[in-house]
């Protein structure tokens, strides 16, 4: 029978993270700079790069191995049909010491092609510094002309939506959105699985060769939304004991849980797995006969057949899972 299953979190060193990843436990591999770790890869299906179990019987076991195995016991029979071993989410928390390039990603239709995934993403706020930002899409509508001249005079700045951000803030990232995350924010990304990014803009930022970093603005030009959205702003605040909807789409639905004392959750309608992000305290969660602590910045996943849950702890965890 499957349990609620750890991953060993796969560490990135980036020119912009910081140490803060690093200092809550996760162990950085040889060669990584601990001091630049930007995101940690909690859940990943990546080919070549599937996450490999922290725990119990199934250790050392990668992701897709398990689904080849287990199939539908573990993701959730409509999610195999459509998805087969591949895991379809990817799952980070990100540190971001120095401020992000400014970036946009592909919708599904613009990479079909090329046999990968687009990315529609979302944020949540684990921590921030105080007066931290997030840029998330434009301040106004730009023409393609303007576009193309603010990224040619390299002041794609001034036409950015400039965020204050807090903990506990929420934001939904479709593909095709324009957007940036500001220093000194912790967020828990949950995102297509995919690792395609097209950067229009990196603050005239050198590599660690002392080289301009690759912009990537032909693809950027096809794909980027110029229309500013409404709605990307899902911040909730569930009351003690309750899970609140953050978004839902067809790539994802994500639920804030708050959490003090025991919760318990039925399952059985969902034929889906349940992956638990832990942005807050510690929860310790039994399912199958068997119990997983997570603290804040941890993951844990949930496999389809564990119709039952119970919570036990004070935090507050991002609950996922595919309609």
């Amino acid at each position: 029978m499957l349990y609620p299953l750890k991953f060993k979190p796969q560490l990135k060193e980036v020119l912009w993270g910081g140490g803060r990843l690093v200092s809550a436990g996760k162990k950085a591999a040889r060669g990584v700079n601990p001091a630049m770790v930007g995101e940690s890869w909690e859940l990943c299906g990546l080919e070549g790069r599937e996450s490999v179990v922290a725990n119990g019987m199934l250790k050392a076991n990668d992701i897709a191995e398990l689904t080849e195995v287990y199939m539908g016991e573990l993701v959730g029979d409509g999610v195999y049909d459509k998805y087969g071993v591949e895991f379809p989410l990817l799952l980070k928390f990100i540190d971001s010491h120095q401020q992000l390039s400014v970036q946009v990603h592909p919708t599904d239709e613009f990479v079909a092609d090329e046999g990968v995934r687009g990315k529609t993403e979302m944020w949540y706020v684990v921590d921030a510094a105080p007066d931290s930002y997030i840029y998330l899409d434009w301040n106004r509508t730009l023409t393609e002309e303007e576009f193309d001249q603010a990224v040619e005079n390299g002041t794609v700045e001034n036409y950015l939506n400039r965020i204050a951000v807090a903990k506990g803030d929420a934001f939904l990232i479709p593909a095709g959105t324009v957007h940036s995350i500001g220093s000194g924010v912790v967020v828990a990304e949950v995102q297509e699985s995919s690792d395609i990014t097209y950067r229009i803009y990196d603050w005239n930022r050198p590599d660690a060769n002392g080289q301009p970093r690759e912009l990537h603005l032909d693809q950027a030009a096809q794909v980027v939304r110029l229309t500013p959205q409404s709605g990307l702003r899902i911040t909730k605040h569930p009351k003690m004991g309750s899970a609140e909807e953050l978004t839902s789409c067809d790539k994802f639905t994500v639920n804030l849980i708050a959490i003090d004392g025991t919760l318990e959750l039925d399952y059985a309608p969902l034929d889906s797995f349940v992956a638990y992000m832990c942005v807050e305290g510690s929860v310790t969660i039994t399912g199958c006969g068997e119990s997983e602590t997570i603290n804040e910045l941890e993951t844990v996943l949930i496999p389809a057949e564990a119709t039952d849950i119970v919570l036990k702890g004070k935090g507050r965890l991002l609950e996922i899972f595919i309609k």
